[in-house]
């Protein structure tokens, strides 16, 4: 999230905007889920980051979170990312009655509204940002999931948006 995504943009004529930027090696890694309440038919975004790859550690603490904030239980839809299949992360799953896991197909981003998140999130909230520094995007990605957290309708469209609307047609009856 350190390089630039470079949109159009207005600017009076003759004054091309500039984006000044270098290769960056450092990065910023985001785990996060949207979670729907049926009944209320309201939606949640929760999300942590880490300036690292995430491995399956940061998975578990970010899953023992969510439980903490769902203690009714939840569905987890999620691709195959290496650290959602670790074991340790598979042997936490087994033991959570009240969690069920329904994998994505391999290389089915269309299908995870999560990924509508992140589209939003890179192509509009940062697009043509250029951070300075590591605690410089952090602050950035943070200010626009908590805005893109309130707003209901977009996360609803980030659900629509998917081929899981059958799912959150079932879901939102209560069926």
């Amino acid at each position: 999230m350190l390089q630039p995504v470079c949109r159009r943009t207005w600017a009076p004529q003759g004054q091309t905007p500039i984006l000044r930027q270098w290769d960056r090696h450092d990065r910023l890694s985001v785990i996060s889920a949207l979670t729907l309440a049926p009944r209320r038919r309201r939606y949640g975004l929760y999300w942590a980051a880490y300036p690292h790859n995430i491995r399956h550690e940061q998975v578990l603490r970010f899953l023992r979170a969510l439980r903490r904030h769902l203690p009714r239980g939840f569905t987890l839809i999620w691709d195959g990312h290496s650290a959602h299949q670790a074991q340790a992360v598979e042997a936490w799953l087994a033991r959570q009655r009240r969690i069920v896991v329904e994998p994505l197909p391999a290389y089915a981003p269309e299908l995870n509204p999560v990924e509508q998140v992140w589209n939003h999130t890179k192509n509009v909230d940062l697009a043509n940002h250029t951070p300075d520094s590591l605690a410089a995007v952090a602050d950035t990605v943070e200010g626009a999931l908590t805005g893109t957290s309130a707003e209901q309708a977009l996360l609803d469209g980030f659900m629509r948006e998917t081929e899981l609307e059958p799912m959150y047609h079932y879901l939102c009856k209560g069926q």
